[in-house]
């Protein structure tokens, strides 16, 4: 059921079922768990030692519908978002220093100049593919100049984030996932040439903080493409998907629109509450590496714990009117959508700016912005990611 093509694109329905009848949920037959509560989400993530990141497979789509995994075994490299303590704490304090929120801050005047580039450009269509003009676009063109890469060809780098969140998205028949496991190579060498460029001369930047570890020998080159590769990825979706999710919101609600256009100022707000309904990340894995429990569950060492954010961000014993927009909430940011403890997302920053900026811009260039009628959008056939494959929307420019 978990990957019904109905639950993929509606998977709230069943997330309340989890809720009230199985928090912690064994998949039969598949050696997977899913746990769906805010308080058993939040306590698994805070449980590293029995909960690990140190994730060594990939899931599929069997033949049965059901997910599987696929061992990889030593071929992984562990590595910021799949590294454990103490590994984890050193990559993350060699990267940190450049992903701060006032080192991204400085990237503002770039973000609002394509912002308006790409709303100009779409509004100018009328009718408009929101995905392919603004949000693929925004996000993957900040996160590589955040990164300080060299030469970088927007489309490459938005094909091998998509394609590094295709791996896991559980959806996939196994021919499908080897073939994008096939392309991976392409963009590992591209990202190897960008290290070794850095390593001679590193910059002030994301890129050259990743080549001084490699030279501290904080990073064996293989962590470091990992680490780039893992930012390149995080960056691109996080923000895509977001942006997305926000304009369907706004597009299916026009009263909302309005308020916001009035009072630019709870933009933010909104933001936070489009994170918590529809987070672009709607799980992550754990590995138990030896037997535990939780919530009064057994969970046999060697499990797979699927950690599912989008359903704790709707549990209503924390969330009043957890399916609504409620711009008047009193903590915001209570939610779960960048992660939860030491793994929480060091991009968040990053995230929300661009979030507040694009929305800043559209709403206050358009006079409504509604969906297409007879083009309904398509959710990208993920497990993992809640992002738009398509959204087509017309834009009226004030």
């Amino acid at each position: 059921m978990l990957l019904d093509s109905a639950v993929i694109d509606d998977p709230y329905p069943f997330y309340r079922q989890l809720h009230s009848l199985a928090p912690v949920w064994e998949i039969a037959d598949t050696g997977l768990f899913a746990i769906s509560t805010f308080e058993l989400v939040a306590e698994a993530a805070s449980r590293v030692e029995d909960f690990s990141s140190n994730i060594n497979f990939l899931l599929y789509r069997d033949d049965a519908g059901l997910p599987c995994r696929l061992p990889f075994g030593d071929a992984g490299v562990q590595a910021l978002a799949t590294a454990d303590p103490p590994t984890h704490s050193l990559h993350r304090s060699t990267v940190f220093p450049e992903l701060v929120a006032t080192r991204m801050a400085e990237l503002e005047p770039d973000i609002v100049d394509l912002a308006h580039a790409c709303v100009k450009r779409a509004q100018e269509q009328g009718t408009v593919e929101f995905m392919s003009e603004v949000a693929n676009v925004v996000p993957i063109s900040i996160i590589s100049r955040l990164i300080g890469f060299r030469d970088s060809n927007i489309n490459q780098l938005l094909t091998a984030a998509f394609d590094s969140t295709a791996l896991l998205g559980s959806t996939l028949a196994l021919v499908d996932l080897m073939e994008i496991i096939g392309r991976v190579g392409d963009i590992q060498t591209w990202l190897a040439d960008q290290l070794s460029w850095a390593i001679n001369s590193p910059d002030e930047n994301l890129l050259g903080a990743v080549a001084r570890g490699v030279r501290d020998e904080v990073f064996s080159d293989a962590e470091a493409l990992a680490v780039l590769h893992t930012l390149l990825s995080a960056g691109g979706e996080s923000t895509t998907s977001l942006l997305g999710n926000a304009v369907r919101v706004l597009a299916e609600n026009p009263e909302l629109q309005e308020q916001l256009r009035q009072n630019p100022g709870r933009i933010p707000v909104f933001v936070e509450e489009v994170l918590r309904i529809e987070p672009p990340f709607r799980y992550h894995m754990r590995v138990t590496p030896w037997d535990t429990t939780l919530g009064g569950v057994d969970i046999p060492a060697g499990s797979t714990v699927l950690l599912l954010w989008g359903a704790a961000n709707r549990d209503a014993s924390i969330f009043e009117r957890p399916n609504e927009i409620d711009l008047e909430r009193q903590v915001p940011r209570r939610h779960v959508a960048f992660g939860r403890g030491i793994h929480h997302c060091v991009g968040a920053p990053l995230a929300r700016i661009e979030a507040r900026i694009v929305l800043t811009v559209l709403l206050e260039r358009t006079m409504e912005i509604a969906l297409e009628a007879g083009q309904a959008p398509q959710w990208a056939n993920s497990l993992m990611v809640r992002r738009h494959e398509r959204l087509p929307v017309r834009l009226v420019p004030r």
